[in-house]
C-alpha cells in the first residue's frame, strides 16, 4: 500500500487522520472533500505537497470515484454529514451523503478490486440506561434513533452486504464521540470552549446527564490506520478510549481550566430524542490489533484542544456569530 484516497479528508476527523497518516507513515494521499461548512482547506495546511493533494468533489459523483478508485491502493472513507441536531431538521442531505455517497464509494471499490476502510459512529447501536453497566461491543444489535443515526447505520449494512455479496475488500470502525483539533465550533465541546474564550457561558443541554465516551481524534487516527494495516476483511472493530464523562461534568472541566466557577454555566432547551448514554468496549481492537490509545487522562486531553481553539482563533472567529445565532433561535 503505497498512496490512499482519504474521503472528507478535510473534515474533523478525516483531516486529523491525513496528518497522522503523513506524521507517522510513508504513505501517499489523495483527500476527496466536497468542502461543506464542516470541511476546510486550512485544516490541511503545513501538510507536504509532495504527499498530500486535494481533490474538490463530491463521493456521489460515481464518475468521479471510480476514476480515483483506479488511481490507488485505498480508501479510508470518512466523508458523511454528521450533525445530529442538523439530521432532524432536514434529513435529505444525511441520507444522500451517508447512503447514496457510501454505495458509490462500494461500487469504485468494487470495479477497482481496492482495500475500503469504513468510518461509522457508536450511535448506530442507540443509546443505554445511564445506570446500566454495559458497554457497545461488535455484537450489539443495531438501534439507531436520529436520522443521522439510522443513515450512518445504513451505510454499515451496505459495507457488510458488498463484502458478502461481491468479495469486496472492506473493514469498519464504529469510534465514540471525538474531540480535538479543527472541530467545527457547532459541535459541543468547541462550542462550549469558544463560549469561555469570548467571556460568555456554556450551553448546557437539559439536566447535562447524558454521557458520552470521549476519545480524542489523534487516537481515533492511530486506531484506525491499525484497522487499516492489520484488520481482518469483513470484520468491525469498536474504537474507544474509555472516556466516559456526563455533558455537566465536560462542561465543568472546561470552566475549571479558565478558572471560572462550576456552575458559571446555562441550561437550554434539550435535543429532541437526545440519546441518554454511549459507552465503547474495545476488548477486540486492543486485543487482535494491540491498539492503545495515547491520551488516556481526559483532562488532559481536553487541556491540549483548549490551547489549540486558543491558538487558532483566526480560524474559528468568523463562524462564531452564525453558529450562536443558529443555536438561539431554536432556544440553545
Amino acid at each position: 500500500m503505497d498512496h490512499i484516497l482519504v474521503t472528507g479528508g478535510a473534515g474533523f476527523i478525516g483531516s486529523n487522520f491525513v496528518h497522522h497518516v503523513v506524521a507517522n507513515t510513508d504513505l501517499r494521499v489523495t483527500v476527496l472533500d466536497k468542502l461543506t461548512y464542516a470541511a476546510s482547506r486550512e485544516s490541511l495546511d503545513g501538510l507536504p505537497a509532495d504527499r498530500v493533494s486535494l481533490v474538490v468533489g463530491d463521493i456521489v459523483d460515481a464518475p468521479l470515484m471510480e476514476r480515483l478508485a483506479g488511481e490507488h491502493d485505498a480508501i479510508v472513507h470518512f466523508a458523511a454529514e454528521s450533525h445530529n441536531d442538523n439530521s432532524l431538521h432536514d434529513p435529505s442531505p444525511f441520507v444522500q451523503t451517508n447512503v447514496v455517497g457510501t454505495f458509490s464509494v462500494l461500487e469504485a471499490v468494487r470495479k477497482a478490486g481496492i482495500r475500503l476502510h469504513h468510518i461509522s459512529t457508536d450511535e448506530v447501536y442507540g443509546d443505554l440506561e445511564l445506570d446500566d453497566p454495559e458497554r457497545f461491543s461488535e455484537r450489539t444489535p443495531y438501534n439507531p434513533s436520529s436520522p443521522y443515526s439510522s443513515t450512518k447505520a445504513g451505510s454499515d449494512l451496505l459495507v457488510r452486504a458488498w463484502v458478502r455479496s461481491f468479495g469486496v475488500q472492506a473493514t469498519i470502525s464504529n469510534c465514540s464521540n471525538n474531540y480535538g483539533p479543527w472541530q467545527h465550533i457547532e459541535k459541543f465541546i468547541p462550542r462550549q470552549i469558544t463560549n469561555v474564550i469570548d467571556g460568555g457561558r456554556p450551553k448546557l443541554y437539559g439536566a447535562g446527564q447524558n454521557v458520552r465516551d470521549w476519545i480524542h481524534a489523534d487516537d481515533h487516527s492511530s486506531a484506525v490506520l491499525a484497522v487499516l494495516r492489520e484488520g481482518a476483511i469483513g470484520e468491525t472493530y469498536l474504537i474507544g478510549a474509555d472516556g466516559e464523562r456526563n455533558n455537566l461534568e465536560v462542561v465543568q472541566q472546561i470552566l475549571r481550566h479558565f478558572g471560572r466557577p462550576a456552575d458559571d454555566f446555562d441550561h437550554v432547551t434539550d435535543r429532541p430524542g437526545h440519546d441518554l448514554r454511549y459507552a465503547i468496549d474495545s476488548t477486540k481492537l486492543r486485543t487482535e490489533l494491540g491498539w492503545s490509545p495515547r491520551f488516556t487522562d481526559f483532562e488532559q486531553g481536553l487541556a491540549d484542544t483548549i490551547e489549540w481553539y486558543r491558538a487558532h482563533e483566526d480560524w474559528w472567529r468568523p463562524h462564531k456569530q452564525a453558529v450562536e445565532s443558529a443555536y438561539a433561535a431554536k432556544g440553545q
